[in-house]
């Protein structure tokens, strides 16, 4: 790991490009940065994204917010739900579901489905990867009735669990994604969804990797053919397609301590939405790096310590601060601190009193609160004395 050149200044901060700390990540631009990168590759698409995992910077964007059919990447959020249903205990993957005529595969003729019978028990895990990997119009239906008791109910449920996770644009009105006159979403929050399907529901997660799936006797392939790219590390997530949305591909792929989401939306293919899809990965791949210069609980800076039982206390952060910056620029990362005010004892461990900023060409790209590793308690009075004296000088 590169050193850090680590500087005190009594300045205030200037406008922030990025805060870590809250459940999702605030998303930045890159566009500030002086080192020279090439643009974003051209996408054909309706709406796409390019998403740092780890920090929720967007790398590239292109009409990532206008309303479009999510088609089957509707099954995301189903996945969702049933993942979380699974955590809580509400549900077991050994559950049989009773399969009901609206669940019937028969209702889906021309599109994807499992092959399930009215009126046979599945088990839900069984069920779960018909939905992941065989992308099941009627698994998903079966899913819903189980959970929510209709696919009505199970609607409220995806939009109260998308107001949930910030997908603000997003209105779901069925488990599957056919076409439905207000059923939308944007890129962006479909690359929320597949943050938070990688974050909060790993073992769900987990299934989207599988490549084929076999049930009834039918054996269906996974239609992220980006799977079987041996020149990508592609682990998820899912495809979708209608006469009306397009061919669309939402996918994360790793390389190294760096994992990407891309979205594309509305291709006019299925090898399009492949080719875009890859087109952004390697850019973003190519170009920059997540970087984690210091871990949460690591001491950062020594400081004086007035009026107390030592001279002084370690500061660090109480998080990991993973950040997006351009490949090779790690060694032109600095960092800055300031103090709210002269530290005195007593002081609490974890006990904030400053901020650390991290630098690159001479901005700050991201602020943390800055805090005390050890409790140091009042020194004796005669230390104090010496203490007031010595600040007496200095003030």
């Amino acid at each position: 790991m590169p050193q850090i050149k680590v500087t005190r200044v009594p300045k205030k901060p200037i406008k922030l490009l990025a805060v870590l700390g809250s459940v999702l990540l605030s998303v930045c631009s890159l566009s500030h940065a002086q080192t020279i990168i090439p643009p974003a590759p051209e996408v054909s698409a309706k709406g796409h994204i390019l998403i740092d995992y780890a920090t929720g910077t967007v790398i590239a964007e292109s009409n990532a917010d206008i309303l479009l059919a999510p088609a089957s990447l509707t099954k995301m959020m189903t996945s969702y739900i049933i993942g979380k249903e699974l955590d809580n205990g509400n549900i077991n993957n050994d559950d049989p579901v009773k399969i009901s005529e609206k669940a019937w595969a028969k209702n889906f003729p021309e599109s994807s489905k499992m092959f399930i019978e009215v009126g046979t028990e599945v088990s839900v895990s069984l069920l779960n990867q018909g939905i992941i990997v065989a992308s099941g119009n009627d698994a998903c239906v079966a899913m819903a009735e189980h959970i929510a008791g209709s696919e009505g109910a199970f609607a409220q449920l995806m939009n109260a669990h998308a107001e949930q996770l910030g997908m603000y644009s997003s209105f779901f009105e069925n488990s599957h994604g056919l076409d439905s006159k207000e059923h939308k979403t944007t890129a962006r929050d479909m690359a929320t969804l597949a943050i938070a399907l990688i974050r909060d529901v790993p073992d769900e997660y987990k299934l989207y990797r599988q490549k084929s799936f076999t049930y009834n006797n039918i054996k269906q392939y996974n239609r992220n053919s980006l799977l079987w790219d041996k020149s990508m590390n592609v682990d998820g997530l899912k495809t979708g397609h209608t006469s009306q949305a397009g061919y669309s591909l939402v996918t994360s792929a790793t390389k190294g301590d760096m994992r990407l989401v891309s979205v594309v939306m509305g291709t006019d293919s299925e090898r399009a939405r492949k080719v875009e899809s890859k087109k952004l990965l390697n850019y973003g791949f190519r170009f920059y790096e997540t970087y984690t210069p210091y871990k949460a609980g690591e001491k950062f800076v020594s400081d004086r310590v007035w009026m107390g039982d030592s001279k002084e206390v370690d500061l660090g952060i109480m998080v990991n601060t993973p950040i997006t910056i351009p490949r090779g620029q790690r060694k032109n990362l600095q960092a800055n601190f300031e103090l709210d005010k002269q530290l005195t004892a007593p002081l609490q461990k974890g006990e904030v009193v400053g901020k650390l900023f991290l630098q690159l060409d001479g901005e700050d790209i991201a602020q943390y609160p800055l805090v005390t590793l050890q409790e140091i308690q009042e020194g004796s009075l005669f230390n104090k004395l010496i203490d007031y004296v010595k600040l007496q000088f200095i003030n």
